[in-house]
Parts: C-alpha cells; sequence; structure tokens
C-alpha cells in the first residue's frame, strides 16, 4: 500500500496498530521527494539522514508503549523557520549560509509531538510574494500545472503535500502565505487568530531569535484534511513559554456547533475593490449551497459587516507600514515625499500602501484606532453568524511572474488585467483584525484547477470554523490528488 497521500490521522493509526512502521513511511516519502520533485521543486533543503534517525527513534518508542499526538508522522516546515543545522535564508541571497544554532519554538513542538522532520520547503525572496521563487533554491511549481505558481509564501509547504512529501507542514501567513498556497495547491490550511500560536524562531536570517508580539502575521497548519488541521494546531497553539506562557494556560473554546445544520453562516463573492473571477465564485457557491442542502442558515448579505473598503485600506497601510519599518532613511524619506505628493482624494489601494510606508508613528496609531474599531464590528457581526464564507484570492493559481517589480504585474481575471496586489484585499478581511480563516478545497475549475475559499471565524473561536471545514469536507469533498 502507498502511504503518501494518506492523512496524519489514518497514518497515525496505521503506526498504532502496526500496520506500518515510521521507518517504511519516511523511506517511502524520502523515495517519493526524490522521484518527484525535480518537477515540483518544494523541498528546498532536505534533511534526510536526520529524518531516517528520527523515524527509528520513533518507532523505538512506540515499541516501549508511548504515543505522541504525531509519534513517527512525515512533515515538513516552511524555509523561514530557524531549524538547528540547516540553512534559514528567507530566499535573501547574502543570507545563503546562515545556520541557525537552535530550533524555533514551533519546531521543537514537532519534535517533542513525535513528528520525523524531512526538511524544509521554498519561499519567496523574504517572505514578500504570492509566488515562492528566488535565486538560492529557485522556483516552485505546482503540482498541478507547472507552468502556474504554488502561491506564497507557504508555496513550498502547499506544493509538498498536494504531491504527497509528508503528511504535515507549518507555515506563516500575513498576506494569505498559507491560505493563498492551499487555494491554488487544493489542501488545507489554517490562519489562526493572531498570537494564539508562539513565533519564536520564525525570523529573518541574522535576527535575534526572541519572543515577540506581530502585528499582522501568524504562524499555522498545513494538511490534507480538515481534521488534521486541528490536530496539527493543537501541537502549535499556545503561548511562548518564555513570555505569556510562564503565567497563561491556553484553553481554546469548543466549536460553537457540531452540526451543518446549525451553523449561521454569512457568504460574500464581492469585493469593492476587485471583482471574483468565475472560477473562484463558483467555489463560493459550491460551498454556499452545500452549507443551505445541509440545513444551516445561510445569508448574503448583511448591514453588521465592517466596511470592506476602509478593511483594505487599513489593512494596506499596516501591511506596508510594517514592510517599510527598516528602509534606510533616504529611502523612508523618499516615500514620504512621494505619499505627499498624493492627491487627498486618492483612495486607491496603491495610495493607501505607499501612505503606509510612509506612516509615523503618530499615523500608525491612528490606523490601529480604525483597526479597533473594525475588530469591535466584527464582534457585534459573530454575535448574529457563526463563521463568513469568502475567497482567498480573485482566481486560481495562474502562470509564473518574475517580474521584479510588483507594481508592473498584473492578474487576469477573466479577461481583464488588474494590479497583481490588488488580490490581497480577500486575505485581509481576516488578517487586518486578527481573525481565524480555514482555507479549503471545494473542487476544480473548468481548466482543471484546483479553488478554494476561506472560512472565517470569531476571534480565539478557531474551533468553529475548523469544524465547518470537517463538515463541509464530508459533504463535498476535500483535497484531490493532482492528476
Amino acid at each position: 500500500m502507498e502511504w503518501n497521500m494518506q492523512t496524519a490521522e489514518e497514518l497515525a493509526a496505521a503506526l498504532r496498530t502496526g500496520e506500518v512502521t515510521s521507518v517504511e513511511l519516511t523511506d517511502e516519502a524520502i523515495a517519493r521527494i526524490e522521484r518527484d520533485d525535480k518537477a515540483i521543486n518544494a523541498i528546498c533543503v532536505p534533511d534526510f539522514d536526520r529524518a531516517r534517525a528520527a523515524a527509528r527513534e520513533a518507532d523505538q518508542a512506540r515499541a516501549r508503549g508511548e504515543d505522541r499526538p504525531l509519534l513517527g508522522i512525515p512533515v515538513t516546515v516552511k524555509e523561514s523557520y530557524d531549524i538547528a543545522g540547516l540553512p534559514t535564508t528567507w530566499g535573501i541571497p547574502m543570507h545563503r549560509d546562515f545556520v541557525p544554532a537552535e530550533d524555533a519554538v514551533q519546531v521543537s513542538r514537532l519534535r517533542a509531538a513525535g513528528a520525523v522532520v524531512l526538511g524544509k520547503t521554498n519561499v519567496p525572496l523574504g517572505l514578500q510574494d504570492v509566488q515562492s521563487f528566488n535565486e538560492i533554491y529557485g522556483t516552485t511549481n505546482n503540482p498541478w500545472d507547472h507552468a502556474r505558481t504554488s502561491g506564497g509564501s507557504s508555496g513550498g509547504s502547499a506544493a509538498a503535500l498536494a504531491a504527497g512529501f509528508g503528511a504535515l507542514s507549518i507555515g506563516s501567513d500575513i498576506g494569505g502565505s498559507l491560505r493563498t498556497p492551499a487555494h491554488f495547491c487544493g489542501v488545507y490550511a489554517h490562519k489562526p487568530t493572531l498570537g494564539l500560536a508562539a513565533n519564536r524562531g520564525m525570523v529573518p536570517p541574522t535576527t535575534p531569535a526572541l519572543p515577540v508580539d506581530l502585528d499582522l502575521a501568524v504562524v499555522g497548519p498545513m494538511a490534507r484534511s480538515a481534521r488534521d488541521l486541528m490536530l496539527l494546531l493543537d501541537v502549535m497553539a499556545g503561548p511562548d513559554p518564555l513570555t505569556l506562557g510562564m503565567a497563561h494556560d491556553l484553553a481554546l473554546p469548543l466549536a460553537r456547533h457540531q452540526r451543518l445544520g446549525d451553523f449561521r453562516v454569512l457568504v460574500l463573492d464581492e469585493h469593492p475593490f476587485i471583482p471574483t473571477g468565475s472560477a473562484v465564485r463558483a467555489g463560493v457557491n459550491r460551498v454556499a449551497d452545500a452549507l443551505v442542502d445541509g440545513g444551516a442558515h445561510v445569508e448574503r448579505h448583511s448591514p453588521l459587516l465592517p466596511d470592506l473598503v476602509e478593511a483594505a485600506t487599513v489593512y494596506a497601510q499596516l501591511l506596508f507600514s510594517g514592510s517599510a519599518a527598516r528602509f534606510p532613511i533616504e529611502a523612508y524619506e523618499q516615500l514620504r515625499t512621494r505619499a505627499a505628493g498624493l492627491s487627498a482624494d486618492d483612495r486607491s489601494l496603491d495610495a493607501a500602501r505607499l501612505r503606509g510606508m510612509a506612516f509615523s508613528h503618530r499615523d500608525w496609531i491612528e490606523a490601529n484606532d480604525r483597526r479597533e474599531l473594525h475588530r469591535h464590528g466584527w464582534r457585534r457581526l459573530f454575535a448574529e453568524f457563526d463563521v463568513v464564507v469568502c475567497p482567498i484570492t480573485p482566481t486560481a493559481a495562474f502562470p509564473h511572474d518574475h517580474d521584479p517589480d510588483l507594481l508592473e504585474r498584473r492578474i487576469d481575471i477573466d479577461g481583464v488585467e488588474y494590479p497583481y496586489l490588488d488580490q490581497l484585499v480577500w486575505a485581509g478581511v481576516a488578517t487586518m483584525p486578527g481573525l481565524p480563516a480555514t482555507a479549503i478545497p471545494t473542487g476544480l475549475s473548468p481548466d482543471g484547477l484546483p479553488v478554494g475559499v476561506q472560512l472565517v471565524g470569531p476571534m480565539f473561536e478557531d474551533r468553529t470554523p475548523l469544524r465547518l471545514a470537517e463538515l463541509l469536507e464530508q459533504r463535498i469533498g476535500g483535497f484531490q490528488a493532482p492528476r
């Protein structure tokens, strides 16, 4: 039997009964990577010798009667996480030789749970793209169509899962970096509530691995089933033991409902800044139909929905304020000059991004105040609804585009071109207020490409969208292996 496309839950059951060993799973995963990854290029830093040693240790531990959540299960890790003895470059050529001395806290949690780490997965330069390519490791191709992107910045992890290179992976998300690759590759991902999972050691090369509270970014799980997401989130969730973990224990609320018919869902498929492509709209409608057929209460509009124009604007400002915060002073002054030249009437996303890059601390505080108002608006909405279903990006996976100027790139939405960066607005729906969001596959487009949607839930109620994801998987199907 081939195990490569089985879920982690299925592998754990087989390991417990002795149907397979961790050594056998690991050898099979490595053989598949060596056979298939030349065409996909998802695994940029293999760690096969240590993986085989960890698999032997897992089998010995099981023989002693141990049973940990991920004991003996092969997994991968996004390149941006520190792993002692392996390079952490973030795709930045000047850091190609940087090797950290300690594991990131999430890598430590994987190992403590018994996982077997096969290696690291590819990323874009500095993690700053919706694609995954860099000068050090090259381009990661979508397993469904090698001429198309696997997404970014966790594109290597999504491609690895779709190709059967390990049962689970961990990534990160600030601009849809978990959700977009999952959508493009037909797998599952979960962007946790902001601050739910400790991020220490998921830092740019040479940066001290300190416990910090990030403004927008999170770390989270990727998998081939909804139940596997919850399995891995339970391993990842919890405060850093060096800070909040000194005084706080995690107790995530149970899912609001267990039956599909009890869920109250708001379905969105239109954004005022960018149209939704027909393939993605069809995916949203497939989910909406499944919800209605299952007896869920479904609405398409609500006056409680926070204003999406202002939400996208605030998100763009906060996101690009952070990205430019460490620019050289000369570059920052040039940005301020350009921003000052904008018309007061210019409310485009390009203008919002430029203004954000030129923010003063006073400007940032004002934008953060607006974010808090949005968060309160979401609290009111989630008193009436349990989950919001909406797109992740406007299109399925698009052809590789390596134009170094992101402002010159365009995305094609049903034959019409739009600014490349504008596709981030849907990711920002959950990212800006810090809400949890689960990416699920909904089937294939007419072109045979995967299409996903995101299920956005109430803050710190991550189990609610994850439970709905599980119920939808049972009704509309889930992961399909690339053909």
